[in-house]
């Protein structure tokens, strides 16, 4: 076996460990939560709107923003850090309030291989959809409450838990702005490439790795602000990839794996990377096409077919694909850096993540 497939097997083990520890302590956060809120007696809703974010919660994959967490604190020590587990819960109920509400956004019925949280009120309510609408924000904005009152009950030491609050505080109104100009995007049709770029930057990287990083980080005891531009650098060019791959998957993956069917971007108007490589390669025609089929969600699978085909035909996935590869070089390399100063084995990780975020692709 080369050193490379031994590493990626070492990683690989790690990550797994991780997902499997994190699904037994957000099981059993889940299990105390009914009783550490006052949740008065008399109400019924209440306790319906905990169990379908545990649903959703625990519908949850690889768990990669616990595993930023961890090996960000890993990287300057090795022994137990108890306050890394209030990071990991606290990333990943602010993961919930993102599903919540971006499935409110974009009207989707699925998440997870599961109905969204919106679409369990809107079966549950059918005669209420302002009411059903109104109970799927309120549980989004509970699982953000939730999040920060996770850091503020830690039991870090006082200046570590402000710290780690004030990260996780900064993350989710950097999601909230991304949020914004990621609708605003969809009104420009000539939309620059740089503007996806900010996009995937504010409601992608800035929350799913720059936060888990210094928390991760700040729950060991280390100081992220000292190395604020490198680990800015770093999160954004995966956050970059990784907004790539999505937006790729959402036309040319396997709905089986992603729990929700093909074109769902398509069908709510996204003009995201993949929209915008088709655009840039197609004729006058094709782009009649695409433009006809964005934003309509009653579009057929065969117009999605039809879409796909042209992308097909423009190599708009080979290109993707390059692109993605070269923004996880850019990654790798970025995290090389940090050797010098933090410990090999989860320099290794930071260093690997990108490319093993590429394989998921094939």
């Amino acid at each position: 076996m080369t050193d490379s497939a031994v590493l990626s097997t070492r990683i690989r083990t790690r990550l797994a460990g991780y997902e499997n520890r994190f699904s037994t302590l957000f099981e059993q956060y889940f299990h105390t939560l009914g009783t550490d809120l006052e949740v008065p007696s008399f109400s019924r809703f209440t306790p319906e709107c905990l169990e379908l974010l545990r649903d959703l919660s625990l519908r949850g994959g690889k768990r990669m923003r616990v595993a930023l967490v961890h090996e960000a604190a890993r990287l300057v020590t090795t022994e137990p850090v108890e306050a890394v587990d209030d990071a990991a819960l606290s990333i990943e109920l602010l993961q919930t309030h993102g599903l919540i509400h971006d499935d409110i956004i974009d009207d989707s019925p699925t998440r997870r291989g599961g109905p969204s949280t919106y679409y369990a009120y809107r079966h549950e309510f059918p005669d209420h959809p302002q009411a059903a609408l109104g109970l799927a924000i309120l549980a989004g904005d509970l699982a953000l409450a939730l999040s920060l009152r996770v850091l503020l009950e830690s039991t870090a030491p006082p200046a570590i838990r402000q710290a780690m609050v004030e990260v996780q505080t900064r993350a989710a109104s950097d999601t909230f702005l991304g949020q914004i100009i990621d609708l605003e995007r969809d009104f420009s049709p000539a939309t620059e490439e740089e503007a996806l770029h900010c996009v995937a930057d504010y409601k992608t990287a800035r929350y799913s790795v720059l936060a888990p990083m210094q928390l991760g980080l700040l729950a060991a005891g280390g100081q992220p602000d000292l190395f604020e531009e490198e680990l800015r650098r770093y999160a954004r060019l995966v956050g970059i990839g990784g907004q790539m791959r999505d937006d790729y998957l959402d036309l040319f993956g396997d709905p089986q794996i992603m729990g929700k069917p093909m074109g769902a971007d398509i069908r709510s108007g996204r003009r995201n990377y993949t929209v915008h490589a088709i655009l840039a390669a197609a004729t006058d025609a094709e782009r009649t096409v695409v433009e006809s089929a964005l934003g309509d969600p009653d579009c057929t699978e065969e117009t999605i077919a039809a879409v796909r085909d042209i992308a097909e035909r423009c190599r708009v996935p080979v290109k993707m694909r390059g692109g993605m590869r070269r923004y996880a070089e850019l990654a790798s390399a970025e995290a090389a850096g940090w050797r010098s100063r933090w410990r090999a084995e989860s320099v290794a990780f930071f260093e690997y993540l990108p490319q093993w975020a590429m394989e998921r692709i094939r």
